[in-house]
C-alpha cells in the first residue's frame, strides 16, 4: 500500500522564489508578489541595513533601515534569512571567518527583525564542504546555492539547494507554464524555485519578466504559495511520520497537520494524531 507526501490541503505543487541582498528593488518586487499571491524568502546581509552603514558608498541602493525592511517583508508574509554579514568569497574563508560571517548575520537580523533566523543563501554561490559544516553548526537549517535544474524537485540536501531556475534563464516562462498546467508523476510533489536579485530587474528594465511569471503562476487553487523555510518545515515534519510496516497504522509526532496520498485517496493527519486506514 503506497503512501506519498502531500503538501497543505492536500496539493500536489509549490511554488518559492529566493532574492539576494535586500535592495530598495524589493520594495516594487514585494508589491508585484503580493499583487497575485506569490511568497518569497529575501536573503540579507545585515551589514547593509545596519545604521553604521548608513553613510556607505553604497547606501542608495540597499534597504538601510530594517524597520523599514521588516514592514516590507513581514506584510506579505515573506522570509527574511541570512546572506552573510559582508556578502565575501565565503569558502576562500577559514573555517572560524565563516561562523563569524553567518553567526553575526544571523544575530543582527534576530536582533533587528525579532525573528528566528534559520536559512540562508550562499553569497555568489559559493560554498564547499567546510562552509557547510560551519552552516550547520550555525544551527541554518537550508541554503540556497546558484545551481539551476530546470526541474520541480524537492532537495536531498537541503544546506545545498538549488533551484528550478534565475529569471533570467530564456525557458522560464516554458518551464513555469509546464509547472501549473501537468500534474506531478508517480506520486509525487512538484516545487518551482525562482531565484534571482530584484535589482537585475531594474538595472535590465525588465519588470515584466516578473509580472508575467506571477500572473501567470499565481492565484492557483492547486499551488502552494510559501516561503522557502515554510517549505523546509512541513517536508521535515512529514519525514517524521511513524508507521506500521503496512502503513495501516500512522502516528503523526510533530505539532503539524500533515497531508498524504494512500493508494490514490488524499488524506491528512492533526498534530499528535494516531490514524488507522483501513483497506
Amino acid at each position: 500500500m503506497t503512501m506519498m507526501m502531500r503538501l497543505p490541503e492536500g496539493k500536489a505543487k509549490v511554488l518559492t522564489l529566493s532574492y539576494d541582498d535586500g535592495t530598495v528593488h524589493d520594495i516594487r518586487m514585494v508589491e508585484i508578489l503580493d499583487k497575485y499571491g506569490l511568497k518569497a524568502t529575501f536573503n540579507i546581509n545585515s551589514s547593509h541595513f545596519l545604521p553604521e552603514n548608513k553613510n556607505s558608498s553604497e547606501s542608495g541602493r540597499y534597504l538601510t533601515d530594517a524597520a523599514e525592511a521588516k514592514k516590507l517583508y513581514s506584510a506579505g508574509g515573506h522570509e527574511i534569512a541570512l546572506h552573510t554579514v559582508t556578502h565575501p568569497w565565503i569558502q576562500a574563508l577559514s573555517s572560524v571567518q565563516v561562523l563569524q560571517e553567518v553567526l553575526e548575520d544571523r544575530k543582527n537580523i534576530e536582533r533587528e527583525f525579532g525573528i528566528i533566523a534559520r536559512g540562508m543563501a550562499y553569497p555568489f554561490g559559493c560554498f564547499n564542504d567546510e562552509v557547510v559544516e560551519a552552516l550547520r553548526l550555525s544551527g541554518i537549517a537550508y541554503s540556497r546555492t546558484t545551481v539551476s535544474s530546470e526541474r520541480f524537485n524537492f532537495p536531498d540536501d537541503w544546506l545545498r539547494l538549488g533551484a528550478t531556475c534565475h529569471h533570467i534563464n530564456p525557458r522560464l516562462m516554458e518551464l513555469a507554464k509546464q509547472f501549473v498546467e501537468e500534474q506531478p508523476r508517480w506520486g509525487l510533489c512538484n516545487m518551482f524555485y525562482l531565484w534571482g536579485h530584484s535589482y537585475e530587474f531594474n538595472n535590465n528594465n525588465n519588470w515584466e519578466v516578473l509580472e508575467e511569471f506571477a500572473e501567470l503562476t499565481g492565484g492557483r487553487d492547486d499551488i502552494w504559495y510559501a516561503t522557502n523555510i515554510e517549505i523546509y518545515d512541513y517536508v521535515t515534519a512529514y519525514n517524521r511520520l511513524e508507521t506500521s510496516v503496512d502503513c495501516k497504522i500512522i502516528h503523526n509526532p510533530t505539532a503539524v497537520k500533515l497531508w498524504f496520498a494512500k493508494d490514490g485517496e488524499i488524506m491528512s493527519i492533526e498534530p499528535g494524531e494516531t490514524i488507522t486506514v483501513l483497506p
